[in-house]
């Protein structure tokens, strides 16, 4: 039993107290007062040039701690940043099933009352966005808490832009990513980097190195705005991309997602001289090739199959999808998530 204590009728649980499993983080930094979990490994991140990949490596999109306790209420203290303007949610995960969903105080407080009695595995889901520490989490003065045991369930890493990202979803356990594990069972590491995500050898490396039993890359939205490649060097990338991550995981499971749809930049040339059908063609074509060249174990999932024209009424700037829209991609995306998992030895 981790020792905790009691304030104002409340037991607190400092972030660092080994009783809390951090999870969907490569990395956890303990602070003075804080914890915060990386998606990237903290202890190399020099090897990932860029403020912005840092920065947005240090969000906590799919991070969550796990204990058990037999408490009625849990809540908790955030510790945020000076610049963070988007309101912020926490979600309180139960055995399994979304309950309740919380906004943070202005003091960085959270709290979900009523919570069911007995005892229960509890994931407290961190904002997605936004620059955060978790300080406490809080239960009942006369409550128990333990460290909640792996439950070994299958994994899925996803990687991508800010699409994967999910700023504008509803809350933390409602991104895309999120929504689709908890329908199938998994846990998440979410590699969704707002911005960011250009094919980086070194984000790479990180996911052949993370356990997984099923991977699934979202790519190409981010070379439109940005530039980072060109129409000779595009498909190269994406090849080599899936190549590093193969070195991990020869056998895994790989879905490859291309762009959903984006009605502005379809058959507009982009930064890097590419519109969005022709780097969606390069994606799809990426995929033809590592399966010509003996790789069974890569599939294809066309972006626009998950958004398509007939959703863009869900992106809510023309580029992102609103809280709806990310429900919708979790939907269209699901079955072939599952499929991979049935096909997968985990």
């Amino acid at each position: 039993m981790s020792e905790l204590s009691v304030t104002e009728r409340r037991r607190e649980v400092r972030a660092d107290d080994p009783v809390l499993r951090w999870v969907g983080a490569v990395e956890v930094e303990h602070g003075a007062g804080w914890s915060r979990g990386w998606r990237l490994p903290l202890s190399r991140i020099g090897l990932f040039p860029g403020e912005a990949l840092r920065g947005r490596a240090a969000m906590q999109a799919g991070v969550r701690v796990v204990f058990g306790t037999d408490a009625g209420m849990v809540g908790g203290r955030l510790v945020v940043g000076p610049d963070v303007e988007d309101p912020l949610r926490v979600d309180l995960v139960v055995d399994g099933e979304l309950v309740d969903s919380a906004p943070v105080g202005a003091d960085g407080s959270f709290r979900f009352a009523g919570v069911v009695a007995g005892e229960k595995t509890v994931e407290v889901w961190l904002p997605q966005f936004g620059d955060v520490g978790l300080a406490a989490v809080e239960v009942d003065e006369a409550a128990r808490v333990w460290a909640a045991p792996d439950e070994g369930r299958p994994r899925l890493v996803t990687y991508g832009s800010s699409i994967t990202h999910c700023r504008s979803a509803a809350s933390p356990a409602r991104t895309w990513p999120a929504l689709v594990a908890r329908e199938l069972g998994a846990d998440l590491t979410c590699l969704g980097f707002g911005g960011q995500c250009h094919l980086d050898p070194m984000v790479a490396r990180t996911i052949g190195d993370l356990p997984a039993d099923v991977i699934v890359t979202c790519l190409g939205i981010n070379v439109y705005g940005g530039g980072s490649f060109t129409e000779r060097s595009f498909l190269p990338a994406v090849l080599g991309l899936l190549a590093t991550i193969r070195d991990g995981h020869p056998t895994t499971p790989l879905i490859v997602m291309s762009p959903i749809v984006c009605p502005d930049r379809e058959d507009t040339a982009g930064a890097g001289g590419m519109s969005l059908a022709f780097i969606r063609a390069q994606v799809a074509e990426a995929v033809r090739l590592l399966r010509e060249h003996g790789d069974e174990d890569v599939r294809l999932l066309d972006g626009l199959d998950v958004f398509g024209p007939e959703q863009a009424h869900m992106l809510g700037d023309g580029l992102h999808p609103d809280a709806d829209g990310y429900a919708h991609m979790a939907t269209s995306i699901t079955p072939t998530v599952r499929a991979a998992l049935d096909t997968a030895e985990v």
